[in-house]
C-alpha cells in the first residue's frame, strides 16, 4: 500500500449550521484568504475573473433559464478551485481561527439562557 506523505488537501470548514450559515463561513474563508500575502497573486485573480464573469453581459450559454445556472456554475468552480488550490496550511489557519470565532459565540450565548417556570396572575388580587 502507499503511504500518505502529504496531508489531505480535502480541507473544508466543518458543517456547522445550515446553507446560509456555511456559505456566509466559505465567503469569510475567501476574503481572509485574498488578504493573505502568502498566497499567490495569481491565484487571488480565480475569485476575482468569476465576479468579473458574473456581472459580465457576456454569457457561454445564450438560454434563459440556463445562462444563470452558468453563471451560478462558474461563481461556485471559481471559488472552490480557489480554496483547494491555496497552500493547505494557510487555509487550515484560517478555518481554525474561523473556527475558534464561532466556539467563542457559542460559548458566550450558552450563559444566556433564562429557566424560569410561568406563574398565572390577575388583576383582580387585592392585598
Amino acid at each position: 500500500m502507499a503511504k500518505k506523505s502529504e496531508p489531505s488537501r480535502n480541507i473544508m470548514i466543518p458543517p456547522q449550521g445550515g446553507f446560509i450559515h456555511d456559505l456566509v463561513l466559505r465567503i469569510k474563508l475567501i476574503l481572509r484568504l485574498m488578504g493573505d500575502r502568502r498566497v499567490n497573486i495569481l491565484l487571488k485573480l480565480l475569485p476575482v475573473a468569476s465576479l468579473v464573469y458574473l456581472f459580465s453581459p457576456i454569457d457561454l450559454i445564450v438560454l434563459p433559464v440556463v445562462g444563470a445556472l452558468d453563471d451560478a456554475a462558474v461563481l461556485w468552480v471559481g471559488m472552490y478551485l480557489f480554496v483547494e488550490l491555496c497552500p493547505p496550511k494557510v487555509v487550515q489557519e484560517h478555518v481554525d481561527a474561523l473556527s475558534s470565532n464561532l466556539d467563542i459565540l457559542e460559548q458566550k450565548n450558552e450563559g444566556e439562557v433564562v429557566d424560569a417556570d410561568a406563574v398565572e396572575t390577575s388583576d383582580d388580587q387585592t392585598s
